[in-house]
């Protein structure tokens, strides 16, 4: 099951933020916009019910090998208009790293893949056959304050 046409274009900002889920410590926090389009035709077929899209980044760190974050998702029902069309659209989920490992990161790898919900059978996982990379920028932005 191959995706049609899928382009990706983004941009990227980065801050350094309390992190209150563990010690007391900062963490990077990453703020992404992207352009996606992709032609999701090709994918259904008789058996396919629905799909789960998401975006997903994927990058190596010092303290970590391999670091995968979910940015954005959407379920697109059978039926529904095939060709997706996103503008200026931000990440649904924040992109937290454990640490500092998005500041001048310049190996962040983004790839679209799918869940085929199908009528009947098993649940393959599918992950784009393309891909876009971008680099983090290498100071914090600062926030405005009003």
């Amino acid at each position: 099951m191959s995706l049609g046409v899928c382009q990706i274009a983004l941009f990227s900002q980065m801050r350094n933020v309390d992190d209150f889920t563990g010690p007391r410590e900062r963490s990077d926090l990453g703020f992404i916009t992207f352009d996606l389009s992709a032609d999701l035709q090709p994918i259904f077929d008789w058996n396919v019910k629905q799909l789960f899209l998401y975006l997903s980044a994927e990058y190596t760190t010092k303290s970590n090998s391999l670091n995968q974050v979910v940015l954005w998702d959407k379920i697109v029902l059978r039926g529904e208009k095939n060709k997706l069309t996103l503008r200026e659209t931000k990440s649904k989920y924040f992109f937290f790293d454990d640490g500092n490992g998005l500041r001048a990161n310049k190996n962040i790898t983004l790839t679209l893949s799918w869940n085929v919900i199908p009528n009947a059978g098993i649940l393959p996982l599918v992950a784009g056959s393309g891909y876009t990379s971008l680099t983090f920028p290498d100071k914090y932005e600062t926030p405005k304050s009003y």
